[in-house]
């Protein structure tokens, strides 16, 4: 599926107005000042997920770009409890893919189940995230959906802030593919 794919499914395919409109957008999520990331690190600016997934426009502008994204074979997408859900979902719309959401912990009343949605073993699942930093989440979640059966072989982010995702996903043979870097956001 997406291990070995030719480079026409990297990001920087989009179309340059696309791309920049896109950025634009996004810019809007950038806050600075002293923060604390989830991966426990220091940062002197956060990317505030729910700016852009509150927002209708920039929701449908990142889920077109992330359907236009998703390598052949895909059968279904996921989407990681809370923040990537929206984008899960609007990259289902677009796309016409049913998702599942991942959950972080199990709970403890209704199903219990640590992932929610139909699905079947040796399904070619795309993971979908909002922010990567060091990829933990994303970690976490491919490695639930494995042990489901599912084949978990890629991701795309709408923003990867380039401090280790990518290296820590494709440690365990899982390709990122992010729409934009936080590097560009902060041009």
């Amino acid at each position: 599926m997406c291990r070995g794919e030719p480079v026409r499914y990297k990001s920087e395919d989009m179309l340059m107005e696309e791309r920049s409109e896109l950025i634009k957008a996004l810019k809007k999520a950038v806050k600075f000042g002293d923060f604390t990331l989830s991966s426990g690190k220091k940062s002197s600016y956060y990317i505030d997920k729910y700016v852009f997934e509150t927002n209708p426009e920039c929701l449908m502008a990142v889920g077109k770009q992330m359907s236009k994204l998703i390598p052949p074979g895909t059968q279904r997408l996921a989407g990681i409890e809370l923040g990537s859900i929206p984008l899960a979902v609007v990259t289902s719309i677009c796309s016409s893919l049913p998702y599942v959401m991942v959950r972080k912990e199990k709970k403890e009343y209704g199903t219990g189940k640590k992932v929610e949605g139909e699905f079947a073993a040796g399904e070619h699942v795309l993971l979908i995230e909002d922010v990567t930093t060091t990829g933990s989440g994303a970690v976490m979640a491919a490695k639930i959906l494995r042990e489901l059966g599912m084949i978990v072989d890629c991701a795309i982010v709408a923003v990867d802030r380039e401090e280790g995702a990518k290296e820590n996903l494709d440690k365990i043979g899982v390709l990122l593919i992010p729409l934009i870097t936080a590097r560009e956001l902060l041009e």
